[in-house]
Order: C-alpha cells, then sequence, then structure tokens
C-alpha cells in the first residue's frame, strides 16, 4: 500500500481554471500518494502555469518518485526540443527512472517502450493539448473520451500538420501511351481491380503517401509510408457501407504514419489497417487488404498496356524527382523516429514482403527471393506461392542536400494461393508449371490454370524490416531453401 500524504492549506488556483493541491511528506516518509485529480493538475501545470507552478508541479512529480510521471517528463522533453534549458526534465527521467540518457529522446522513448508504465489518467487530453499548441486540428485527435488500442505515450509528431503531406483525391489518370514523362525502370506501385489496372509512380507517391480512389468501382485508399518503406492498398468500403478516405494526421507511432479517416476522424495504424485512437477503436473493423506490387514502369505497361497511370497534373506544386524528398534516408540505414521493439536477424531497413495470413505474420526477405525466382511455401494454414522479379529495384535519383544518390526500393513479388501445388517457373514470361506438367497463366488478379481453373492472388506487400518487426514481434523469417 501507498503511504496517505499530508496536503498543506495552501491551494495553488491557476490561470487556466485548474486547481492544484500541493503534497507534504509525512515524518519518515520517502514518497508521496498522489491522487489521479492531482497527477492531472499537476501535468496541465506544467504546461499551463506560470514558471513558479510549473516548477513546483516539476518537483512535486520528482519527490513522488512515482514512474506513472516519466511519460510526461518524456513528452516534455521532446515539447521543449528547441530551447537551451531542459535539464529540470532531464533531472526528473533520471530521478524517476534510474536511467540516464541526457536530453537524447530518441533513447528515453525506445527505453521506456520496453517497460509496462502506465501514464496518469488524464494523460492522452493533457498530450492533445500539449500538440494544440503546435497545431489545434493536431491536438483534436488525443483525446481522454475515444477508446485506444495503443500506448498514447508512443505517439510522436512526425514534424507536419494535419494533411500537411497532401493526399490525392481521385487523381488525374492518363493512358500508359500518354505518360511520357516516365522513366521505363523507374518503380510504380500497380493495382488491378476487377480488371481496371492503375499505376501510380513512387516519386510522385513520394510527396502525398496517399491516393483515394476507385479502381474498378471499389473505393481504394494506397497508403504508402516513406518512413517504414510501406506501400499498401486498402479498400475504404466499411462493412456498414460507409465509404471511408483518408488522411496524413501528421503523427507517427513506432515510425510509422498513423493516418485518419474523414467520417469519423479516428487514427489508423497504416501497417495493420486497424483503428487505434478515436471513435472506431473498439469495433472489430479492420481495412480490407488488397493486392499491390511495385514494378518498373516498363514491366508494368508490357503486362499492362491498357493501364491508366497518375497524370504528372496532381494540382500541386512539387518537384516530382526522384529521390526527393527522402532520398537521403532511403540511403540511410538509420530510421528517422524511435523504434523501441527491434530484432537484429535482419538490418532494420531491409525491404522484405510481407503477408499476414490466419492470424500468422510471414516476412521474405527481397534479396532471397530475387536470388530463388520462386518460392513454395506455407503461411498459417494456407499454401502459398511468391514469384519474384529477377532484380532488386535501384533507382537513381537525387536529393537537395545530397545531391546524385542510388538507394533501393524493392522488388516485384506478388504472392498466390497455390492449394496443395507444388510450382516451377514456365517455359515462358508469365506463366508457371505445377508438379503434373500442366501450365499455369500468371495474372494480376489470379493463376488461370487448365480449364479454367483459379489460384487467387493474395494479399501482400513491401516493408522495412523494422517497420514489419515493430508491430509483428511473431513473425517468421523466410531463410531460403
Amino acid at each position: 500500500m501507498r503511504p496517505v500524504i499530508l496536503l498543506t492549506a495552501a491551494i495553488i488556483l491557476l490561470a487556466s481554471g485548474i486547481v492544484y493541491a500541493q503534497p507534504q511528506r509525512a515524518a519518515g516518509q520517502e514518497r508521496y500518494f498522489v491522487s489521479d485529480a492531482e497527477a492531472r493538475d499537476m501535468m496541465y501545470a506544467l504546461t499551463r502555469g506560470t514558471p513558479e507552478q510549473s516548477a513546483l508541479a516539476t518537483e512535486t512529480m520528482i519527490r513522488s518518485g512515482d514512474p506513472q510521471f516519466i511519460p510526461v517528463f518524456i513528452e516534455m522533453l521532446r515539447a521543449f526540443i528547441y530551447i537551451e534549458d531542459r535539464q529540470i526534465h532531464i533531472d526528473g527521467l533520471e530521478a524517476l527512472s534510474g536511467e540516464s540518457f541526457g536530453q537524447w529522446w530518441p533513447a528515453w522513448v525506445e527505453w521506456y517502450g520496453a517497460t509496462d508504465i502506465t501514464p496518469p489518467t488524464g494523460f492522452t487530453g493533457w498530450k492533445g493539448d500539449l500538440f494544440s499548441r503546435i497545431n489545434s486540428e493536431l491536438g483534436a485527435f488525443l483525446r481522454d473520451d475515444v477508446p485506444s488500442r495503443i500506448r498514447v505515450e508512443e505517439i510522436a509528431w512526425g514534424g507536419v500538420m494535419v494533411d500537411g503531406i497532401p493526399p490525392l483525391e481521385n487523381p488525374i489518370m492518363i493512358p500508359a501511351g500518354d505518360a511520357d514523362y516516365l522513366d521505363p525502370s523507374e518503380p510504380v506501385f500497380g493495382i488491378v481491380v476487377n480488371g481496371d489496372a492503375r499505376a501510380y509512380p513512387m516519386r510522385i507517391m513520394d510527396h502525398h503517401e496517399m491516393a483515394n480512389d476507385v479502381i474498378g468501382g471499389v473505393p481504394v485508399s494506397l497508403a504508402y509510408c516513406t518512413l517504414c518503406g510501406a506501400g499498401i492498398a486498402y479498400e475504404g468500403l466499411g462493412p456498414d457501407g460507409t465509404t471511408y478516405t483518408f488522411g496524413t494526421s501528421g503523427m507517427l507511432y513506432r515510425s510509422n504514419k498513423l493516418m485518419y479517416d474523414r467520417p469519423t476522424r479516428t487514427l489508423w495504424n497504416h501497417l495493420t489497417g486497424e483503428p487505434v485512437l478515436g471513435p472506431l477503436a473498439d469495433s472489430d473493423f479492420r481495412l480490407t487488404v488488397l493486392p499491390i506490387v511495385l514494378t518498373t514502369w516498363n514491366d508494368w505497361k508490357t503486362m499492362h498496356p491498357d493501364s491508366r497511370v497518375l497524370s504528372f497534373n496532381t494540382g500541386f506544386e512539387r518537384q516530382y524527382v526522384a529521390g526527393e524528398p527522402y532520398g537521403d534516408y532511403y540511403v540511410s540505414g538509420d530510421t528517422m523516429f524511435p523504434v523501441w521493439q527491434r530484432a537484429g536477424e535482419l538490418a532494420a531497413k531491409e525491404h522484405i514482403f510481407a503477408l499476414y495470413l490466419d492470424g500468422e505474420p510471414m516476412a521474405y526477405p527481397i534479396e532471397i527471393l530475387v536470388d530463388e525466382g520462386i518460392v513454395n511455401d506455407r503461411v498459417g494454414s494456407t499454401d502459398v506461392l511468391l514469384l519474384a522479379g529477377d532484380r532488386v529495384l535501384r533507382v537513381q535519383g537525387e536529393h537537395h542536400r545530397t545531391g546524385p544518390i542510388t538507394y533501393t526500393a524493392g522488388g516485384e513479388v506478388r504472392a498466390y494461393q497455390r492449394a496443395g501445388e507444388v510450382f516451377r517457373a514456365g517455359e515462358t514470361p508469365g506463366t508457371v508449371i505445377d508438379s503434373a506438367g500442366q501450365t499455369w497463366d500468371v495474372t494480376e488478379e489470379a493463376l488461370i490454370g487448365p480449364n479454367g481453373r483459379r489460384l487467387e492472388r493474395l494479399p501482400g506487400h513491401l516493408a522495412y524490416w523494422f517497420g514489419w518487426f515493430a508491430f509483428h514481434s511473431n513473425t517468421g523469417v523466410y531463410a531460403g531453401k
């Protein structure tokens, strides 16, 4: 049982109307018991009070010895990163944690992520109030009256405002033959829905990270996180018939973008398609993942000559040059924001092809897939066939700080059901052969075999290893034949 406090008669009335009572140490006690109301008031004293009230709240938090205030000090360390005197917050962190990372905010976040510490009641709303100082729309996502399925302490501001990276809304698409601005070797995201083929050049998506479109009569959101290397196509039709389109919240979770839906303004985990904070966070609704491929423009238009492609005329003034604006990040081995859940099995930013089937995650290193070309495997209870292109996609680009650069974009991989069949490469491109020697055609939506038999495409996507592992620590990793 925690010791009971003795309160002074002095009550401090903050300018914001918050009443805060300072606890006083009882004789022989080393720590204070802090009630939920007092903890909340002390948090707001840090950010809304006078310098004297802030200092008093800080001192009381430290003297309480209560680790619930550690995430509060971590937020303060990040929020006031541009002021010289952050030592008071560092002192609080070191006193309550017993650790010493100085002013290095990412180290504190990664240390905290591995703990089971919980923040004070009302922390989400307080953090929203803190973020509202950056932008009121940004802070409005973080509220105490909505459900959450993630640790709000790990949400980080990514440095842009809500939709500061502007999504493309039903963008102009042009015939493949008219896209003379595209280089044959440059990477594009390719999607086919109900026979409608679309291509979205990566160098344009680098600047927008989201395209809300209608493909084959189906609402689709191409959600691309440049930080975790994953471009994922989600169907936007909800179980109740609501059409969901998405924007960029400006916030991150383990260096993965948090997108938000327009109808309810719930935050969603981009990598898992789950609502994580907001009105839908306690629902069973999870976005349906659609098959997508990253390939070269030449290979895509050869396979889909009737494809339409994203026009260079997006309505935005941007430098749509490969490597701009994230080329320096792509060539670096480091993450841009803290991620505490890591594994050294692969390099942090090694590209993998990710599958999540029957509740089981699986990662396939691109280098291995390219080397083998065709892989017969099993994920969960599903027999899978993976078909990879003959090369890793490397991009020649230019960045405004580093100049000319070469970086890896991933590779061309498609996954299909195989229903017990064992396949090998076909004698002609675009075909595979089963164990009975029968030829199957490889299409964007399915393998087509004898007598019209179909084995459907499976929804997988590329990602950096760290991004996938951050949310799937139980993932399998394909080691090759």
